[in-house]
């Protein structure tokens, strides 16, 4: 494995986050609160997880297109650090088209079918 593939999106209901192990593995799958309770919790996160797997991550943060248009101050805290040796962060803006109500699988988290969809368009390139 070479690195792992993650994408971060924040919403007014939460952030979801899914972390991928090549195009087919979901190795981490998470609903957090809708927005960090410190500054350095997205780059934590990152690391925590590259240094867990063993491998650096590639993530996209999917963001409103808009400066500061995103629900949670995610978009405008996470930019004041890109990455380092453990982690890239790209911003991919979020798509609008696509999203539709689905059902709640049965860990209670919902699909994630437009996140891996991401992450295997955007991420893997």
């Amino acid at each position: 494995m070479e690195s792992i593939w993650m994408a971060i999106a924040p919403s007014g209901a939460g952030t979801r986050v899914l972390a991928m192990a090549g195009a087919r593995e979901t190795i981490l799958k998470a609903k957090l609160s809708r927005s960090p309770s410190h500054p350095r919790a997205m780059a934590s996160l990152l690391e925590a997880i590259a240094l867990w797997q063993g491998v650096p991550i590639r993530a996209a943060l999917c963001a409103d297109a808009r400066p500061g248009g995103s629900d949670s101050s995610l978009f405008r805290e996470t930019f004041t650090d890109l990455g380092g040796p453990l982690y890239t962060l790209d911003w991919v803006p979020a798509r609008e088209h696509g999203r539709r109500a689905r059902r709640r699988d049965i860990a209670g988290m919902g699909e994630f079918e437009d996140l891996r969809k991401l992450l295997i368009d955007e991420v893997a390139r």
